[in-house]
């Protein structure tokens, strides 16, 4: 039982860590062009300079 006393802060600040990254990702725009890897991917063009 006396365990809780040091899981339960620590599982709160891991939470709170994690809510924070996330909102820091919206943030930082990392889910605006969800589709664009995909079509990246397919797409046929050479981004490699021809040298």
């Amino acid at each position: 039982m006396n365990m809780l006393i040091y899981l339960i802060p620590i599982a709160l600040f891991l939470g709170g860590l994690g809510l924070f990254a996330f909102l820091w990702s919206l943030k930082s725009g990392q889910y605006e062009d969800l589709d664009g890897a995909a079509w990246r991917v397919l797409s046929d063009k050479d981004d490699k300079p021809d040298a």
